[in-house]
């Protein structure tokens, strides 16, 4: 077992002891933990990311609910212990199964055991990868003038980015810190959120015309993507630019990337980015461009106006696009641009874009 295992696994442990002693004592047990609301996400100053603030929520067996709580945890710092020992690892998905021999301390839902980790990451200041827990193959790539060693199974290799891989780039793994990067002749770094734009991309050789490292968000990217872009901003000194469709949910998949998102702030210095800038697509573009676009839906409206109250989103610039949406009624896709002709988001919304934030 790794070191940083060992003190992970004490520190799960210790979360058992603590409520242990407080049974042995004839206390109730109970846990604080972080509040997990955009009312209780606080700037930090020193590392330019959004934390948990002091609001806590707790976890006490004098409620029903309560001691199920602590019950299901009590069973996954056991089931971990035991996966930490023999040095296996599980899906997010498979905990939620395994669940199902525990009686009473089974999960109903797989968002109760998702929570539960979360809870656990929180508690012990350990990330999930530290416990040995990975989410479904998210299926991220990258495309671009970098080369990466990467530790595996069966050794090491050496992976150029553009050279040896297929259509679809480098599949991002679980764990990032295994990664090494070796060499590189990259400008910058864009994260885009379709497979459609990516390709598109790739298929205009946007990569080798402005040596752009591509990455493919996904959608919501998972956490080793976000690692990704973490990691080569801030140790390969690469701008990093984030490209999305023009809708509230798109937005919050760039805050995601750029601030950290609500349910794993206590993650925010690292995974967020805090230095990314968003691209595009703008409610002002859709004006700009007269872009083909689509009603906004009353979801829409309503996730707009809570993005209008949530402190990631407090400069003026996404005050006055968000507001700006919410007159016009309007969205668009990264796809509209196509109305242009198939070369236009290579040639020149992008370019532009580029060279308006000072990355080309």
């Amino acid at each position: 077992m790794k070191e940083i295992e060992k003190k992970c696994l004490a520190s799960l442990l210790a979360i058992a002891e603590r409520m242990y002693q407080q049974m042995k004592s004839g206390n109730v047990p109970e846990l604080e933990i972080a509040t997990r609301t955009k009312q209780n996400i606080e700037f930090n100053e020193e590392s330019e990311v959004w934390v948990y603030g002091d609001r806590k929520s707790l976890r006490s067996a004098k409620s029903v609910k309560g001691a199920y709580q602590l019950l299901r945890m009590a069973y996954v710092i056991g089931f971990l212990k035991e996966q930490l020992g023999l040095n296996k690892s599980s899906t997010l998905r498979e905990l939620y199964y395994i669940s199902e021999g525990w009686g009473l301390a089974k999960f109903e839902e797989q968002s109760e055991s998702d929570r539960l980790i979360e809870d656990l990451e929180i508690l012990t200041e350990f990330q999930r990868e530290h416990f040995h827990i990975r989410p479904e193959e998210d299926g991220a790539t990258v495309v671009g003038p970098i080369t990466i060693r990467e530790e595996t199974r069966r050794g090491v290799r050496v992976i150029h980015c553009q050279d040896d891989v297929g259509e679809g780039g480098y599949q991002i793994p679980v764990n990032v810190d295994n990664l090494e990067f070796v060499d590189h002749d990259a400008k910058f770094v864009i994260a885009i959120e379709t497979g459609g734009m990516r390709d598109r991309l790739i298929e205009n050789g946007f990569d080798e015309k402005f040596n752009a490292i591509i990455v493919h968000l996904k959608g919501q990217p998972a956490r080793s993507t976000r690692r990704l872009l973490k990691r080569l901003n801030t140790e390969l000194d690469l701008p990093v630019v984030v490209f999305t469709d023009g809708d509230p949910w798109s937005y919050r998949i760039f805050a995601s990337v750029a601030y950290g998102s609500i349910k794993s702030a206590h993650l925010s210095e690292y995974l967020a980015t805090p230095a990314a800038k968003f691209v595009g697509i703008r409610p002002s573009d859709i004006l700009k461009y007269d872009l083909p676009s689509d009603k906004l839906t009353e979801e829409d409206i309503k996730a707009l106006n809570s993005i209008l109250t949530d402190p990631r989103f407090s400069s003026e610039f996404w005050k006055k696009e968000v507001t700006l949406q919410l007159e016009i009624r309007k969205k668009s896709e990264q796809q509209a641009l196509a109305k242009y002709g198939l070369d236009y988001v290579t040639d020149v919304y992008l370019p532009e874009r580029l060279s308006e934030l000072g990355v080309i």
